[in-house]
């Protein structure tokens, strides 16, 4: 029966209100799982794959960042971007993958640039995989 209430939003929408049994979250130094009564937390968001598991069927989204809040039972996650893993543009992803490992960064504002790009990139292409198969 599920048990924790999940909401993801955009700055443009709501992409996801349900819930879950679940979930798995891409956190900015690791992964986290979440289970109904877990402890309150804010945290980071990384860029990856974010796993709802609700009835023994599991529901993928590539999540871009942002923040994790929990709290009795609810986990409300801001994210600048929320897809299903089965609707990346892999090629896309790619192109950013090529373009972002050429680019020049002569400062360190422009290495964690570049470096941001090529993490999201990487982590499209590896969710975009994960959901093929």
């Amino acid at each position: 029966m599920p048990s924790i209430q999940c909401v993801v939003v955009t700055p443009e929408k709501t992409a996801l209100e349900t819930t879950a049994d679940f979930i798995a979250l891409p956190l900015a130094d690791g992964e986290m799982g979440i289970g109904e009564n877990h402890a309150p937390v804010i945290g980071r968001l990384g860029y990856g794959e974010m796993r709802i598991v609700s009835g023994g069927q599991t529901e993928r989204l590539y999540v871009d960042g942002g923040f994790v809040q929990i709290a009795d039972n609810v986990v409300n996650i801001l994210t600048g971007k929320a897809i299903p893993t089965s609707e990346i543009d892999v090629e896309q992803a790619e192109t950013q993958l090529a373009e972002a490992s050429k680019a020049i960064a002569p400062t360190d504002e422009l290495a964690a640039i570049k470096t941001r790009n090529i993490e999201q990139a990487r982590n499209q292409i590896r969710a975009a995989k994960r959901s093929a198969n």
